[in-house]
């Protein structure tokens, strides 16, 4: 799929949201010094490479093993390598697996017949396979001679052994866009045509598991890493060089590269301050900052290699997480960042959050999205939908809501609360909240990151836009609102509780939140002279909430200053431990805030 991931801005309109020309980084990079011939582009070039590395090993037989994540282009890949390196003998691993019938049986547990939702899956790559054509694939794989290559995901099952481990990798977003085009098919499967949605959630709840815990077995032996992004353009670079970007990577500051994607309530905003194609619909939503579907740009003396960034999770949890943070939750990245555009769009849906407690039983998942909006910007009619109105009647409530899927009317003001906000509020939303960011809204939403477990309670009548109903999920929504949430304990737990807790020389430093039922806490600081700040061992993920510019410093010159722009979602890793922020050209003398999240441990 050659379609952008994020989108070159086309022209020059007059500006609505901003007096100021876009300064918002699509495409930000990590610097990696001491290899800068680590990385290679186009296929000759890397088949160079690998011919250089067989050469040198001077073998008579050598096992080379292509293991790669499921939405690779296995035409592409399989084209040039057995163009290029003109194996004596060539497997591949799918031809071992079993029948697709019977892939479609051990999936469906996980997979479910719900449209939506499935089970965080547990099997492993060695249960897709059939074990006796994997063992008579292994048999010949050990009987040949010369260059003999093993190809797909799972190729390293099936050889055991190697001498040469490639890794095809690429960004769940690519996925998604292939996915959409029909050029991706699920693990074991060829299913290419299905419904988008469909493919996505067996892949979101068995493929990308299956294939994440083969990629974290994986990693320390891999000999090159293959960037299999853009289709027809590949890069490469060894895998020592790879692992030691991802070193790096968690010592500094960085930000993971975001993707924009329309929606059937999008808005404008991002257009315009994130220098966006103007032609486009709208755009929705923003993952600003979620590294299990973001990517990282590694830039190896000015090659760029584009990778998942959840591989720096994976290489390097304790690192970049924290000690406490990675024994709560292993290697996840538990705080999510991302932009909900609504300006002069639609509401969104109506929705709710499932309890803890629910998301593990149905689902799989130990921990539930909780979240919180951030107002970046607003309209004057702007609000927030959260809680329920005082002496609301569940059981009509409900009844209501049912209907409403036939008629096509509800009336939601009757039974939600509807709250104004301004610029800079912020809104807390623990699971069980019934909620909803309403129209000329510019949303920072700062959740945990459990990714779908959204349940759709009312849609304001609007199709997709694939122009079909978008599901509604009221009999999961039913079991998890919190009806004891109405109006007085929204206003007093839930809506701007903003707590001053420090100032000093040029800056003030204030806690908006999170409810004491969320396990992240937010921390805004404004500031026009340096703020000191310390990751204390923790994971610290922060967005620049005003203020054009600031800088981002090491006491000890320990990193690079970073600069940061307006509306850029950016984490200082666990071991950097003390950094400074401070305005910095265009913001020099100017007020600027950052709101920063953390776990609290």
């Amino acid at each position: 799929m050659n379609a952008p991931k994020t989108h070159k801005h086309t022209n020059t309109q007059t500006l609505k949201y901003s007096n100021l020309n876009p300064n918002y980084d699509k495409f930000p990079t990590v610097k990696i010094t001491g290899h800068d011939d680590a990385c290679c582009a186009g296929w000759d070039a890397i088949l160079g490479k690998i011919k250089t590395e067989i050469a040198r090993r001077g073998q008579q037989k050598t096992t080379i093993v292509v293991e790669t994540y499921p939405g690779a282009n296995d035409q592409e890949i399989t084209a040039a390598l057995k163009n290029g390196l003109s194996p004596d003998a060539f497997f591949e691993a799918k031809d071992a697996f079993l029948s697709e019938a019977e892939i479609d049986r051990l999936t469906y547990p996980d997979v479910t017949d719900d449209r939506i939702f499935g089970f965080m899956s547990r099997l492993t790559i060695h249960e897709f396979f059939d074990e006796k054509k994997l063992g008579e694939m292994r048999r010949q794989v050990k009987g040949t001679a010369g260059i003999t290559m093993v190809y797909g995901t799972g190729a390293s099952e099936v050889a055991g052994t190697w001498d040469l481990l490639i890794y095809a990798d690429l960004a769940r977003w690519e996925i998604q866009l292939r996915m959409r085009c029909n050029e991706v098919a699920n693990l074991g499967a060829s299913n290419h045509t299905l419904e988008v949605s469909r493919k996505y959630k067996r892949a979101f709840f068995v493929d990308w598991r299956v294939a994440d815990r083969l990629k974290r077995k994986l990693m320390d032996r891999w000999d090159f890493v293959l960037d299999t992004n853009t289709q027809g353009s590949p890069k490469m670079a060894t895998g020592a060089a790879v692992r030691i970007a991802l070193e790096q990577t968690v010592q500094q500051p960085f930000r993971v590269v975001p993707f924009f994607d329309p929606g059937p309530w999008g808005g404008q905003w991002m257009k315009e301050v994130c220098d966006l194609d103007r032609s486009a619909v709208n755009y929705a939503w923003c993952f600003d900052c979620v590294p299990e579907e973001n990517s990282l740009l590694l830039d190896f003396g000015g090659k760029t290699m584009e990778i998942p960034s959840i591989n720096a999770v994976f290489y390097q949890p304790k690192q970049l997480l924290g000690e406490n943070v990675y024994s709560r939750f292993g290697a996840e990245f538990p705080i999510r960042f991302d932009f909900l555009d609504t300006m002069d769009g639609g509401n969104l849906s109506l929705q709710v959050h499932p309890l803890t407690e629910y998301i593990r039983e149905h689902f799989g998942m130990f921990y539930t999205q909780d979240e919180s909006y951030y107002l970046l910007d607003v309209k004057d009619d702007a609000v927030v939908y959260l809680g329920l109105k005082t002496g609301v009647n569940p059981g009509e409530m409900i009844a209501e809501l049912e209907a409403a899927q036939q008629s096509g009317v509800f009336d939601a003001e009757k039974h939600v609360e509807k709250w104004p906000v301004k610029k800079h509020d912020h809104v807390l939303i623990p699971a069980g909240t019934v909620h909803c960011s309403g129209i000329n809204s510019m949303v920072l939403e700062i959740s945990a990151t459990p990714y779908i477990f959204t349940f759709k309670l009312w849609d304001w009548g609007r199709l997709g836009l694939d122009g079909l109903p978008r599901p509604i999920n009221i009999g999961h929504g039913k079991e998890n609102i919190q009806w004891d949430r109405t109006t007085d304990w929204v206003a007093k737990n839930l809506v701007n509780r903003v707590e001053k807790i420090a100032s000093g020389d040029g800056w003030r430093e204030e806690r908006t939140g999170l409810h004491e039922t969320e396990f992240i806490e937010t921390r805004r600081h404004w500031f026009t002279k340096k703020v000191h700040h310390d990751t204390g061992g923790n994971l610290n993920v922060l967005n620049l909430v005003e203020g054009r510019e600031a800088i981002v410093e090491s006491p000890a010159g320990a990193f690079e200053p970073f600069v940061v722009h307006y509306a850029e979602t950016f984490i200082v890793p666990a071991a950097v431990g003390e950094y400074t922020i401070r305005p910095y050209g265009e913001s020099e003398g100017v007020e600027c805030a950052t709101l920063k999240a953390f776990v609290r441990c």
